[in-house]
């Protein structure tokens, strides 16, 4: 049984004097605590009408529009648990939580993983957690892979989540991640640059694309190289799905043990009996993708100023390195 939806009503009319604009822009400036992309999510589900006609978000509003809006607050699903499952807590105060995610552990449910998610452990740590997400996703402002591991920031109300959820829209928040790739580089640093969009022959995955899909942006820098890999820092302009693990692959130097995007398979690698019981043995280690989100920094909207959280590595990544390390 879930809770009864509520709404919250907008009903705006353009200023006589107000220059055009796109109507997400618009919205998000005039409604408290909005973000872009949720904006865009409620008009695209056409809860927003301009003159009583549906639109686009990139529609421009006139002087004397009148708009009018519906936002639905979805109150947290009954059947989302509180789970008394350990956290790693880098940082807490009665806004935000940072959290050291393990691998293997989901960001929130979804269809397959309903239990032992990090919302379920949150839940059985804080009441207070931000509803600004759709059904089970409370206090979840951004997400990391199941498989990845690494800091996320979780807000505790909604002005919070609001304000630094469009720190990740401005591309203002700063992430660096830690990665063990197959390969080696011959710039020791550098940009990787496509646009990233769903694979049209597996759903599950993304594929960089001329055309389609979002322009994506990773930076790279060796820190570290072995006899056929190399550990990267890595650092985001962008944020989408799987971005670090694509564009990787995409350059022929795919993620280390990640199976979707061809880690697990040999790169690079004799196929000697030697040195192929070298590779299992380098896969048994670590049985997911080597990529670990180390730092991250933000502006805290109560402090006002810039903090910065660092975690270490992984055990599994670790221990990678350090047999990586023995040729």
């Amino acid at each position: 049984m879930t809770k009864t939806i509520k709404e919250k009503r907008y009903r705006f009319e353009v200023p006589e004097r107000k220059k055009k604009e796109r109507l997400d822009l618009f919205l998000t400036s005039v409604i408290e605590n909005a973000t872009r992309s949720k904006i865009q999510k409620l008009i695209e589900a056409e809860f927003v009408k301009v003159n009583g006609k549906v639109v686009k978000a990139n529609y421009k509003i006139r002087p004397n529009d009148i708009i009018e809006a519906v936002h639905p607050i979805a109150p947290r699903p009954e059947n989302t648990e509180p789970e008394d499952i350990p956290l790693d807590i880098v940082f807490e105060d009665e806004f935000i939580i940072v959290v050291n995610k393990p691998a293997g552990m989901v960001t929130h449910p979804a269809y397959g993983n309903f239990t032992g998610t990090l919302v379920n452990a949150l839940l059985h740590h804080t009441s207070k957690l931000s509803e600004l997400n759709e059904l089970g996703r409370p206090g979840i402002i951004h997400r990391l892979d199941k498989d990845t591991s690494g800091l996320l920031v979780v807000a505790k109300d909604d002005f919070t989540h609001a304000q630094i959820a469009k720190q990740f829209s401005k591309r203002t928040i700063e992430r660096e991640y830690h990665a063990i790739c197959w390969g080696k580089f011959k710039e020791k640093s550098g940009e990787i640059s496509s646009n990233i969009s769903r694979s049209a022959k597996d759903r599950k995955k993304f594929t960089t694309a001329v055309s389609q899909g979002k322009p994506s942006f990773t930076f790279y820098e060796v820190i570290d190289e072995f006899e056929f890999t190399s550990y990267l820092k890595v650092k985001l302009k962008t944020g989408r799905t799987h971005q670090i693990r694509v564009h990787l692959s995409s350059i022929g130097k795919p993620v280390f043990g990640d199976p979707t995007y061809g880690g697990r398979q040999t790169h690079y690698v004799s196929k000697l009996p030697k040195i192929k019981s070298r590779f299992q043995n380098l896969m048994n280690i670590i049985p997911r993708q080597a990529l670990h989100a180390k730092t991250l920094g933000f502006f805290h909207p109560h402090k006002k100023e810039m903090v910065y959280f660092n975690s270490d590595l992984p055990e599994d990544m670790v221990k990678l390195i350090n047999e990586l390390k023995l040729v």
